[in-house]
Parts: structure tokens; C-alpha cells; sequence
């Protein structure tokens, strides 16, 4: 081994896991100073981190379980991050319609508390009761950017028109939208960037503590190929799998556990014409969003049902289609059909077992374990949610601190991510300078490449003058000069990752188009290094 490679292989930190709270982890550290390793056995945000919602929200239902520290940081993150990143954030309105009949099986701490236990008030939210969560909402983060709660009736405002007509009222309150899969990638990205070594299709398959350092084996997914690499502190980020890493790779004791719950979405054809999305009620209790997804689509979603291994690979069962069909059927004037879905996809959420009665109730919340043991400490990430990926990262870098000496202090909250560095509000002026620029560009292409790479559009497509510079069309607007960026860049490999987690082109390719782009990518990746 080279002295360049053997130095390479000596690392501050190791992360194992490259979702959103590795990968944003890795960010951290680097900009600290550190050396930082990172691993991830798929594509990153190939899990969890690709499944979400994809909002960036507080919680307005975790106020009902008295999580107050939660949903303020939450709150307080929503307008940080939607400034480091205002090409894949935005700014969405939320549509909730209120239905003075409906009543609700499940009982949570508030209802009980507030005495909802009796007999005609079981279950009920009363909007007063409502008005007072949102007016939480609104201050408990210190909302500085984004509009407050209003009132909408729903009889002569644009969001009700596709809304049964039983729903007169609703109340209208912001939360932001973001690219969940493409957010994992910048933050890995930019930790590559400051230093950190970022490697995909690459499993742990030991770690080992032996004289006060780490000793991690990694296998090469691809080629089957196998290494070691040293550590002096081994970052346990690998979500469903957190216990699995624990029990049968690092080989630690630990009483923290995680409850998979499936979180299933279904993506329809467009179902209404305004940019607004709806926060649905159903009769258990449990709360629907129906979101603007990708111009032509609607994305309704989620579940929340016990998943019992973390190497069960999650799918939207028959019966979750049919739940998310017919709670959102019940607030539309068309009822949605089985025709209307086009796509599928489910994700499992690692939450903190915290004992709760249900999937549903259980926190949302990070805990962060260290196990020190033998001087050559373990920090395990349990829970978490995509809002306050950040800030996990800072509280998790609070811990490596106190064991691995030379990190600088915080820096990551007025750090654009790469592509972000333009205003809130500039997505409008960048599109129109990309069409300014590159005048093959149609105003729908242009709208997705600079909600995709904001300033480094100019990058993605150089010195292109007419459409031919950018090669092989290989479908919609999908060019090969961008999936060659996506390849050198974005850490792409395979078709899903272009298709389904660095885009979401894959409503829109056919097979053959698919398979085109398959068969370039393999004559791409034939000479390229190894991935590790």
C-alpha cells in the first residue's frame, strides 16, 4: 500500500451509514478538522433518507404528545435550512380542512389530559383546539421568513375546489418542501469537499477494538474486494440497522433499541391545479398529506405500521394503497381509483424505542449513546427525523469532541449547501438567466435543473451552445452530459440513483429509455475506479 493510500486509511472518525444523519454528520466533522471516513453499502439515501415525505416541518401532530423541545427545534430549523438551500427547499402551504363531525378512535396524552376520554368528547379535536396548536405553530420557533396560519373558506378560495363540499372551513399554515435523497447527496458532497472520504457500495463487515483504536474491514459491494481501515472513534449512523451494526459487527452491548415503523406513499396523477397541499384527518386519527409532486403528479402519503426486520425490504402493501386511497378520497370531490396511482414507495423510519403504545405514538426524537469502552469509543445514532438532521449532527459532534481532541467549533448553520448560494426567493431569477444562457432550455428543464443544482447548473451543462453539445437524449430532458455529472459528481452508479434518487425521472422514461441509460452508464463505469 502506497503511503498516500496507508494515510488515507487513518481516520478521526468512521461513519458507518450514508443517510441523512451520516452524511450530514460527515459534513460537520469535516468542516471541523477532522478526518473523516464514511461508508455506505448502497447508494446513499438508498434507504430511509430517500422515502420521507420530504418535508422539512415541525410536527404539528407531536404537539399532541407533548414533544415541545422536538417540535421547536423543528421550527427553528425549517427557516436555517431553507436558507442553505433554497434550490431543493421551498416554502409550502398547508391546506387543513375541518370537519366539525369527524371523531377519532385514538387517545393521545393531550385528549387525555384535556378530558377527552368522555363519552361526547372522545377523541374529538375542537377547533379551538386546533387554532391553539397552530398559534403554537406559528411562534413557537421564532418564525421569521415564512407567512403565519390564516383562516380559508373553503367555498370561495381556489383550495377548495377539489374538496367535497361538506368541508366549508379550513386553516392554511406553512412548512417547507424538501428533495430528501438529493439533500444526503450535497451534504456528502461538501463533506467530500472539506476532506472527508466518501465511499459507496462499501459494507463494514468488522470492526474490531484493539489498542485503543478502531480496526474496520470494509468489503467492496461491487467487487467483492476487502480492506481495513483505522479509526480512532466509530460513528454508528446506519439507521434500521443501528442494532444489527452493534449486536453483530462492532460485537457492543447496549439495552437502546429502535422500532422500525413503515412509513407508504402513493404517487397519483395530478389530482389538483394550485401549488398548495393538504393536511388530511382520518377517523383513527392518523394524519395524510396530498402534496404538488414533480409539476405533473400528486403525492399522498404517509403510514405508520410496525416492520419487523431491517433487511425486509418495505413496500406500500395492497391494504396501505387502499387506506391512502380512501382517507384521501373522503376529502376530495373525485374519488381517487387503484388507475389513478402511478408509482408506489415505502421507507422504514428507525424510531428511539421509547415503550409507546403504538407505531404512531412512538418519538420522533434523536438519542445519541456512546459506548467508551476500551478508550476507543462507539457513538450510536437511535431516531431522528430530516428536519433536525442538523442539529443531530452538532449534538453528535458535541460527543466526538469529548473524545477525539482537535475540532473547531459550529459552523454548519449559515453554510449554504453546494448549489445554494443565492437567496430564498432567487430560484425565479436563476431560472431565467439559465434560459438566458442556454436558450435550447424550455421553462419546465430549466425549473428542474435549477431546483436540482441552483448555482452549479452552470457547471452541470458548461459551454453547451445548442442541444447537441449535451449529447445522448435519453429521455424527457435527461441528457448525457448531466448523467456524467451525476457519475464524476453526485456518486451515482446505477440507473436508480439517476432515475429515482438524484431525479426523479423515473416517472417519466419508458423501459427502453431506461435501458438505454443503463447500458451507457455500465460503458461509463467499465473504467472507472473502484467505488472504495
Amino acid at each position: 500500500m502506497s503511503e498516500k493510500r496507508s494515510q488515507r486509511e487513518i481516520f478521526d472518525v468512521f461513519i458507518i451509514g450514508g443517510g441523512i444523519n451520516g452524511c450530514g454528520i460527515a459534513r460537520d466533522a469535516a468542516g471541523r478538522g477532522l478526518k473523516v471516513g464514511l461508508a455506505e453499502m448502497g447508494d446513499l439515501a438508498s434507504a430511509t433518507s430517500s422515502a420521507s415525505t420530504k418535508l422539512f416541518h415541525g410536527g404539528l401532530r407531536y404537539l399532541e404528545y407533548f414533544e415541545l423541545r422536538l417540535v421547536r427545534e423543528a421550527l427553528i430549523e425549517r427557516e436555517v435550512l431553507l436558507q442553505a438551500m433554497p434550490h431543493i427547499s421551498w416554502p409550502m402551504r398547508f391546506v387543513l380542512p375541518y370537519h366539525p363531525d369527524m371523531r377519532f378512535d385514538r387517545q393521545t396524552p393531550a385528549s387525555r389530559l384535556l378530558g377527552w376520554t368522555m363519552p361526547w368528547t372522545r377523541g374529538q379535536r375542537p377547533s379551538w383546539m386546533i387554532r391553539s396548536g397552530l398559534f403554537m405553530y406559528d411562534h413557537l420557533g421564532g418564525r421569521k421568513i415564512l407567512p403565519g396560519t390564516t383562516s380559508v373558506d373553503l367555498r370561495n378560495d381556489p383550495a377548495g375546489v377539489p374538496i367535497n363540499d361538506k368541508f366549508t372551513k379550513a386553516y392554511e399554515y406553512s412548512d417547507c418542501w424538501v428533495e430528501d435523497a438529493r439533500l444526503v447527496v450535497l451534504n456528502a458532497r461538501d463533506a467530500e469537499a472539506r476532506g472527508a472520504h466518501i465511499m459507496v457500495r462499501t459494507k463494514v463487515t468488522r470492526a474490531v477494538r484493539d489498542a485503543g483504536v478502531w480496526k474496520i474491514t470494509l468489503q467492496n459491494s461491487e467487487t467483492g474486494a476487502s480492506r481495513q481501515v483505522q479509526a480512532s472513534m466509530l460513528v454508528n449512523a446506519a439507521g434500521p440497522w443501528v442494532k444489527d451494526v452493534l449486536e453483530e459487527i462492532a460485537h457492543a452491548d447496549t439495552r437502546e433499541s429502535v422500532r422500525l415503523v413503515r412509513g407508504s406513499h402513493i404517487v397519483t396523477r395530478k389530482l389538483f391545479d394550485h401549488d398548495k397541499c393538504y393536511f388530511f384527518q382520518g377517523p383513527d386519527g392518523r394524519i395524510v398529506f396530498a402534496i404538488p409532486y414533480e409539476s405533473d403528479f400528486t403525492l399522498i402519503g404517509t403510514t405508520d405500521l410496525e416492520h419487523d426486520r431491517a433487511d425486509t425490504k418495505p413496500v406500500c402493501t395492497e391494504e396501505e394503497k387502499a387506506y391512502l386511497i380512501q382517507l384521501a378520497s373522503d376529502y376530495f370531490k373525485r374519488p381517487i381509483t387503484e388507475e389513478d396511482v402511478v408509482w408506489t414507495y415505502s421507507g422504514v423510519r428507525p424510531l428511539y424505542d421509547d415503550g409507546a403504545s403504538s407505531a404512531t405514538a412512538a418519538t420522533r426524537d434523536y438519542v445519541l449513546k456512546v459506548d467508551s469502552d476500551g478508550d476507543a469509543p462507539l457513538l450510536s445514532i437511535f431516531g431522528g427525523k430530516i428536519t433536525t438532521y442538523r442539529k443531530l449532527a452538532e449534538a453528535a459532534l458535541e460527543k466526538i469532541s469529548a473524545h477525539v481532541p482537535g475540532a473547531t467549533g459550529k459552523w454548519t448553520a449559515g453554510a449554504p449547501l453546494p448549489g445554494g448560494n443565492f437567496p430564498v426567493d432567487g430560484v425565479p431569477a436563476l431560472i431565467a438567466k439559465a434560459q438566458a444562457d442556454y436558450p435550447f432550455l424550455d421553462a419546465a428543464w430549466a425549473k428542474r435543473l435549477v431546483r436540482a443544482y441552483g448555482t452549479e447548473l452552470w457547471q452541470v451543462l458548461g459551454d453547451a451552445v445548442e442541444l447537441s453539445d449535451l449529447g445522448v437524449l435519453f429521455g424527457y430532458n435527461l441528457t448525457e452530459r448531466e448523467v456524467a455529472w451525476l457519475m464524476d459528481k453526485e456518486f451515482a452508479r446505477t440507473t436508480d440513483d439517476v432515475l429515482w434518487r438524484r431525479s426523479k425521472l423515473g416517472l417519466r422514461l419508458d423501459a427502453e429509455q431506461v435501458a438505454a441509460l443503463d447500458k451507457f452508464m455500465k460503458g461509463v463505469r467499465g473504467g472507472a475506479p473502484d467505488a472504495a
